[in-house]
């Protein structure tokens, strides 16, 4: 065993007035605890501790890797040792975003959770019920002296949401199970057995600057209120793309000679991005006419995007600056390059009607002093459809002079329909609800490719309550599909042989 590092203690905190009456009552409470632990994307010591001390409070053996990754081992009931062993997974870690206006540190604030109906949500940031639910349920189903369950094992995840980081680090004899069940999906009633791979693809411009023209206007131009999303599980729903609305306003100031000095939106490669903003040098003589094609293109993209982003936001306004533009030269690649990279949905399933098969996200664009990267995620479930995607994005870097680099990315999870797991999961849900759950493939990257990758023969099954808008301060949990999740997992724990 490895020692924790320090953390809060399992009992810390009051409870949450959001969380008061709500069942299953043992995982709304840690999900409460988790709530006010920092944890987002690689600062996920505290919850790990959190974790362990738990474990160690109920006299549980538990494995921390090098990686961060925690295992928390539950031995079978009395009659039951002779079943599987299930892994039951999840990811430590969440997406913290927030709203412009929200004040909030996600490194030593609580989230402030409010109810909205039958939703719980987080007060202007993310929720972090991806993956937190997992979590809790894990600590939950650790404590838990009623199910009759045989061997379990809880894995803890960390950085899945930035990289994947835990899952790649997991090592061959890390976990004894060789049947999984993946607690990251976000749509209750339905089985997943199958996810898409991902790559991310960069492209970087060194900086090169002229004096701002003498006696121009400083303008700022800016696209906010969008709902933007996962850059999977949303990918369809034809939000608005905050850095390519900004672009289209960008390249309608440039044909009256505007200037750019900086552009800035999105901060998650795996968020479509809501927010952006851009500094602009127009003439005097022109600014009126400046304002005028701003305001025309949002009356435009208010019309466009009314029905899935009815809050959306595109202003200008003069503002006091100071510093250089960026070379005409390296403006115009930049705009043509932001222009031509595709954004959404690139091809649709044949196979699995509504499944998105391959997509690309024009994620972020970032103004450095020396530098300007645009980050860019590509998403399939078809490995070669993601080598043609990441080649098109490369080649229209490429052209517009940018430097480009990529990531390794991580696999897919190819679906097996004849899975011994997912066959209980079926028998269970239909005992328990009286209906066929929906066996589906999910468009975004879960745990589960490289967990398959690193235990050759995982058996594996992905499901969850209810998510939606995740990765984003929308992001809500419904709270009637907890319930239901969890006496589906109890009924499939039981029921393994």
């Amino acid at each position: 065993m490895s020692t924790p590092t320090a953390g809060l203690d399992v009992a810390a905190g009051t409870a949450d007035p959001a969380l008061a009456g709500l069942e299953p009552a043992s995982v709304w409470r840690y999900f409460g605890d988790l709530t006010r632990i920092p944890r987002g994307s690689k600062n996920e010591t505290a919850a790990a501790a959190f974790v362990i001390n738990h474990a160690k409070r109920l006299g549980l053996a538990w494995r921390q890797d090098a990686t961060g990754n925690v295992v928390v081992a539950k031995p079978a009931v009395a009659g039951r040792e002779r079943a599987r062993s299930v892994c039951l997974q999840g990811h430590l870690d969440m997406v913290n975003e927030k709203r412009p206006d929200v004040r909030h540190d996600f490194d030593k604030d609580p989230l402030r959770l409010v109810r909205n109906g039958d939703k719980l949500m987080a007060d202007g940031t993310t929720l972090g019920a991806d993956n937190g639910i997992a979590v809790a349920t894990h600590l939950a189903l650790m404590e838990d002296t009623t199910l009759r369950h045989g061997p379990l094992e809880f894995l803890f995840t960390v950085d899945e949401e930035t990289g994947l980081t835990g899952a790649h680090g997991l090592t061959s004899d890390f976990l004894a199970s060789r049947t999984l069940i993946n607690l990251d999906s976000e749509e209750e009633g339905s089985l997943f057995v199958g996810c898409s791979g991902g790559r991310d693809s960069t492209g970087a411009w060194t900086v090169e600057r002229d004096p701002a023209p003498a006696g121009a206007v400083a303008l700022e131009v800016t696209v906010g209120g969008l709902r933007g999303g996962h850059s999977g599980l949303e990918i369809d729903k034809g939000r608005g793309n905050a850095v390519r609305i900004l672009t289209r306003a960008l390249q309608s100031l440039a044909e009256i000679g505007g200037r750019l000095a900086r552009i800035d939106g999105g901060n998650k490669r795996n968020a479509i991005p809501r927010d952006a903003v851009a500094l602009v040098y127009v003439a005097k003589s022109r600014a009126a006419e400046a304002k005028e094609r701003v305001d025309m293109l949002a009356e435009a993209v208010r019309g466009e995007f009314a029905t899935v982003d009815p809050d959306l936001r595109l202003t200008i306004a003069t503002v006091k600056a100071k510093g250089g533009v960026l070379k005409r030269s390296l403006q115009k690649k930049l705009l043509l390059t932001l222009l031509g990279l595709p954004h959404g949905v690139i091809r649709m399933s044949a196979d699995i009607p509504g499944l998105v098969e391959t997509s690309t996200n024009l994620a972020m664009i970032e103004t450095a002093p020396r530098s300007i990267r645009v980050a860019t995620s590509q998403r399939s479930s078809v490995a070669s459809e993601i080598d043609e995607i990441v080649d098109a994005v490369h080649a229209i870097f490429t052209l517009g002079g940018a430097t480009v680099t990529g990531s390794d990315g991580y696999p897919g999870w190819k679906p097996n329909l004849d899975s011994p797991i997912l066959k209980t999961a079926i028998a269970a849900f239909e005992e328990r609800f009286g209906r066929e759950p929906e066996v589906k493939s999910i468009h975004a990257g879960l745990e589960c490719g490289i967990i398959g990758d690193k235990y050759p023969g995982m058996d594996m099954v992905s499901f969850g309550p209810t998510l939606e808008g995740v990765h984003s301060p929308d992001e809500a949990i419904h709270i009637a599909s907890v319930a239901k999740y969890w006496e589906f997992l109890r009924a499939i724990l039981e029921k393994v042989n």
